[in-house]
């Protein structure tokens, strides 16, 4: 049985790191890891070592990990999606009550009455959190992923009117996502037509601050944003600029910072999307497993940098695993650096992804060094793992 060494960068729920076997050895402190788990560590400024294979992020998102550089060492990243969508979806619900029915306000307001005629201020001062409900209002999701599609389904079921937008959206979450809602084939739709938005996509060059001026000036006056995916989804000038004038009504962030903080109408949550020992658990238990199946049978599964490829569980004598690079001619180079050293080929999987490919390949025979530095040594190849 192979031994590896696993490093965490963030305190990992024991859920997950119950996950592995006596073979693993966990800490975080290791010196030559073979994978790493995090959740929001920021990984930016660390050099890898030659032994590190993964990375999982317990969570969604993977600003805090150099993606880019990872994929060109041969080091696949992994995320955890759909682990916390439950956790995001309430709080996502939490946040069109509180943006709308001047809750926060109302309880902070409340904390600060003294006397004996309490029951009294209550009575005469209630008038000034009135808001309205979300039955009957149209909510954009912008994004349909595993959360998004959780929170339009949940939103239907409250009674509200939903768009959804998602040029990307996966067959999977086309399944799940209720007949109700109704698609817009552009920004633009779910702009001029939504009460309430919400953010439930990546950042990308794409999508960074795709809620800017240009984009608020399309909205219903009295919009309502909440924003629980990523603080630079929104152009924070122009959204104080927009509440200042009325245009939006609220802001709801999971991110605060110092722009944001204490600007009337912005109701900052403290990164709370994740914050229920349930998503812990779930996204340490995904990230653990994931991790497992790569070191011991070469599968990647939610992989954010290389290509989804599954071979099952590693029976035969060796499987060797390759990531490379997605250009011609590859597969017959490795084919034939295996079968001039006299080593016959059982099964073969090979997956690309944009500038990246992927090869798993089973043989009979055992592989030494010399065989792994012959593959090595193929312009393009850019790491060999032997199972």
């Amino acid at each position: 049985m192979t031994n590896y060494n696993i490093t965490t960068l963030n305190k990992i729920s024991k859920t997950g790191l119950e996950k592995f076997g006596t073979n693993y050895s966990i800490s975080d402190t290791a010196q030559a890891p073979d994978a790493i788990l995090l959740r929001s560590a920021s990984m930016h400024e660390m050099e890898f070592p030659q032994s590190l294979h993964s990375i999982a992020r317990a969570g969604a998102g993977v600003n805090n990990i150099p993606v880019d550089k990872c994929a060109e060492m041969g080091i696949v990243v992994f995320n955890t999606p759909g682990a916390n969508a439950n956790a995001v979806k309430e709080l996502a619900v939490t946040a069109m009550l509180i943006s709308s029915r001047k809750i926060v306000e109302g309880v902070n307001w409340a904390k600060s009455l003294t006397g004996a005629d309490v029951d009294k201020q209550v009575e005469k001062g209630k008038a000034q959190f009135v808001g309205p409900e979300i039955q009957g209002k149209v909510l954009g999701v912008l994004g349909l992923g595993a959360i998004g599609v959780m929170v339009a389904n949940a939103a239907y079921n409250l009674n509200m009117s939903v768009l959804g937008y998602d040029p990307y959206i996966s067959v999977d979450a086309a399944w799940g996502l209720s007949r109700a809602v109704m698609k817009a084939n552009d920004l633009k739709t779910i702009f001029e037509s939504s009460d309430f938005i919400t953010l439930h996509m990546p950042l990308t060059k794409e999508t960074r601050e795709i809620i800017n001026k240009e984009s608020i000036a399309q909205m219903k006056n009295g919009v309502r944003i909440i924003n629980l995916s990523r603080g630079e989804l929104v152009n924070d000038d122009d959204i104080i600029a927009a509440l200042e004038s009325g245009t939006v009504s609220a802001y709801v962030t999971d991110f605060p910072n110092e722009k944001l903080v204490g600007v009337n109408g912005v109701i900052t949550i403290p990164h709370l999307g994740a914050s229920t020992p349930e998503s812990e658990d779930n996204c340490a238990a995904m990230a653990a497993m994931q991790t497992i199946d790569f070191l011991e049978n070469g599968n990647i599964r939610n992989s954010v940098n290389y290509p989804a490829c599954d071979m099952g569980i590693s029976a035969s004598m060796h499987r060797i695993t390759l990531a490379h690079k997605n250009i011609p001619n590859m597969l017959g180079q490795i084919s034939t650096a295996l079968a001039d050293q006299g080593i016959n080929i059982s099964n073969m999987i090979n997956k690309s992804r944009g500038d990246y490919a992927y090869t798993m390949i089973d043989v009979e025979t055992i592989i030494t060094d010399k065989n792994v530095e012959s593959i090595k040594n193929i312009e393009g190849v850019l790491k060999v793992r032997v199972i």
